[in-house]
């Protein structure tokens, strides 16, 4: 049976606690809550039961790319890791999410491909701020995306600070976010990395956080300017926490993330050659990452995503170990609640943790019937054991490709049960391919 009526938890996160709680379910929403067990629910004892994850940063890359990822593959990994609704990048995809017809072209895409729901941004680029902004922004997208160095993708150019100043202005009108990469240079740094193309520290340096630190104060300057809302995507500098903060007490409508990768893995223990770990802006120290922890912990970063970027191995110069040509991108989709969990489990309890995947993006997204478990929400949830651990085993990666820095890693966070809109999607390891229990999402 994959349809859910009931289901009990001595440990149920519900109103910020964990307290024992049974859920009931039909048509795909939340129907009640009884605080005791209820008889013929289903058990599952000590495990948490909480809301589903909510990923806020996904490249799928279909259309058009769907060799590199698409949404059967991306869809059946997110539900392994515990995610019930994520929110698609508009780029890699071919065609980029710039305009209302590939927008419309990314929809059909999905078509009985979707295991959880799926949000989708659209992309900001200097040719279609005129004529295709203010349609995309009236379609129903979650938010606009825009880089401010080259996106590795020639079809999604980035903006100036001059293009910005046109467009701020009418996205701050839809009151839906600015997503921005921020990263901004005036010149190349030289590290001889050109001569050494497999050393991790000459690839670290030639991406440092100045980059990023001048982009976040370009970004808060202009946020303050147009009262645009802005959220930084993947803060990887622990350099702008500062300024984020800055911004936020200032009450400016400024939100931040950051990765699971930039939490779990440090610099100094990367190897050489391993084009696994090359992602932009890099993952940096292990003393700038401890920083990034607490800026979670205290709340200057709102939540943790992704930002799931795969590429084909040869695309990521597997055998080569060519750190200068390898695509910048992690493959980390089925791993974001148990990576982020092992990282942070030292610094913060369960409780303060579950927040910073479940309300915190959902009301980013502004998905008003997600992220909490209360009557008239809908029915996603998930069951896992925090206690637990597993080492992650290649043949268990459910992406398009088993590419990822986090096989033979120990990770905490076993997911027992990913439920969707009342149906059991996986269960125990085992993913229920013959259910395509998401929706799409669309702002209103």
């Amino acid at each position: 049976m994959s349809e859910i009526k009931s289901i009990y938890s001595n440990r149920c996160w519900i109103d910020g606690k964990l307290q024992p709680a049974t859920i009931h379910c039909a048509d795909g929403k939340i129907t009640a809550i009884d605080f005791c067990e209820m008889p013929g629910s289903i058990n599952v004892g000590d495990d948490i039961l909480m809301p589903g994850v909510i990923d806020a940063h996904v490249h799928v890359n279909e259309p058009g790319r769907t060799e590199w990822e698409g949404f059967e593959t991306a869809t059946q990994a997110a539900v392994a890791g515990g995610i019930t609704s994520f929110a698609d990048m508009p780029l890699n995809a071919s065609p980029v999410t710039t305009t209302i017809d590939a927008f419309h072209e990314k929809i059909n895409s999905t078509k009985g491909k979707c295991a959880m729901n799926v949000a989708f941004y659209g992309g900001l680029i200097p040719e279609n701020i005129n004529d295709q902004l203010p349609v995309l922004l009236q379609s129903g997208i979650s938010g606009i995306k825009c880089f401010l160095v080259h996106s590795g993708i020639d079809d999604f150019p980035n903006v100036t600070k001059a293009d910005l100043e046109k467009a701020m202005p009418v996205i701050a009108k839809y009151k839906i976010p600015l997503l921005v990469h921020c990263e901004m240079y005036d010149e190349i740094v030289e590290t001889g990395l050109q001569e050494d193309t497999g050393n991790y520290a000459k690839y670290l340096a030639s991406r440092p956080k100045k980059w990023e630190n001048e982009a976040i104060e370009m970004m808060i300057d202009l946020c303050r300017k147009y009262h645009c809302p802005v959220h930084i995507v993947h803060v990887s500098s622990a350099e702008a926490l500062p300024m984020i903060a800055a911004a936020k007490a200032e009450g400016l409508p400024i939100t931040a993330e950051t990765c699971s990768h930039y939490l779990f893995f440090n610099a100094e223990e990367i190897p050489d050659h391993s084009t696994i770990y090359k992602c932009a802006p890099p993952i940096r120290e292990k003393a700038n990452n401890r920083l990034l922890k607490k800026a979670l912990a205290d709340g200057v970063l709102d939540f943790i995503t992704t930002d799931h970027s795969p590429a084909p191995p040869n695309l990521k110069e597997i055998e080569t170990g060519n750190l200068l040509k390898a695509w910048g991108g992690v493959a980390v989709l089925q791993f974001l609640l148990s990576a982020s969990w092992t990282a942070m489990k030292e610094l913060i309890s369960v409780e303060a943790f579950i927040p910073m995947l479940t309300s915190n993006p959902a009301k980013f997204l502004q998905l008003q019937n997600k992220g909490d478990i209360k009557v008239g929400n809908d029915a996603d949830l998930l069951v896992w054991s925090p206690e637990a651990a597993s080492l992650v085993n290649q043949n268990e990666i459910l992406h398009r490709y088993d590419v990822s820095p986090y096989v033979g890693q120990k990770l905490f966070g076993v997911i027992r049960k990913t439920i969707v809109g009342g149906k059991i999607v996986y269960d125990h390891f085992k993913v229920n391919k013959n259910i395509k229990a998401g929706t799409l999402l669309f702002h209103k």
